[in-house]
């Protein structure tokens, strides 16, 4: 953990993050950067096993930490963690939307049913967390940051489902920066590129595919976990203050020459 070296470690103290999908893989990622910067460290998913582990890695940084099982798509479910939060952790300052759906399927084979079910978890899931989280990000004159994709810049075969849902993220992000800048609340986006070590890049680039995907990156390697955490914090940092509707791309440049 690097960021501590460029940011100074309360930078955070008395600030409530929540990340859902936050137990594994970038979301953790984002979690620990600013539990390392005195953060306390709201989140949500479905598996209760992985939330578990990620608040023992949490507690043992020193972060506050409240984490209860819920999906996104059911909004009473996620209001209600959400509540919770500002009961036990205080008001949310900052909002990562992160949980997400993702498989290979080409458009001619994927069902109705399979696009439904990405739209509603990244999409609907994001609009729902935002509209529970409002009166909190209200009070604090918070920040929200979008996990997004490359899909949403560029067409990637098998990916129509995640490129529709993700596209729809980026615009919603500049509708909420555009609506609620009254209310002192910014809203932006990062745009992972390949990130080493995640769920996501075993299921999309195994063996050789994951090879030839490397390569095609210009700054030649896949990102880390951590440096999508050190966007994120930057974006909902002072540093950011004036910067809302923007989507920040972190890809080592793998959006450039294309899918």
């Amino acid at each position: 953990m690097h960021i501590t070296k460029f940011f100074p470690k309360d930078l955070f103290a008395d600030h409530t993050v929540f990340v859902t999908g936050g137990g594994s893989g970038i979301n953790f990622g984002v979690a620990k950067n600013f539990a390392a910067l005195g953060a306390k460290v709201g989140m949500c998913g479905r598996s209760a096993d992985k939330l578990e582990r990620a608040s023992a890695e949490l507690g043992e940084m020193g972060a506050q930490v409240f984490a209860q099982t819920a999906d996104v798509r059911d909004y009473g479910a996620l209001e209600s963690v959400l509540q919770a939060t500002e009961s036990k952790l205080g008001a949310i300052g900052t909002l990562v939307c992160a949980a997400a759906g993702n498989f290979i399927c080409p458009a001619e084979q994927l069902s109705p049913n399979g696009f439904k079910s990405v739209v509603d978890i990244d999409l609907l899931g994001s609009f729902n967390a935002c509209r529970a989280a409002f009166s909190q990000l209200q009070k604090t004159r918070g920040s929200i940051v979008f996990i997004s994709a490359g899909m949403s810049i560029i067409p990637y075969f098998a990916q129509a489902h995640v490129g529709a849902a993700k596209a729809g993220i980026d615009n919603m992000m500049r509708n909420l920066a555009l609506e609620w800048g009254r209310f002192g609340i910014r809203s932006n986006s990062i745009v992972p590129g390949p990130i080493e070590g995640t769920e996501g890049m075993r299921r999309l680039a195994p063996g050789d595919l994951g090879k030839k995907l490397k390569k095609s990156i210009p700054l030649g390697r896949y990102g880390t976990t951590d440096e999508i955490g050190q966007a994120a914090v930057f974006l909902a940092s002072p540093l950011a203050s004036y910067i809302t509707g923007t989507v920040l791309v972190v890809d080592g440049g793998q959006t450039l020459p294309g899918s």
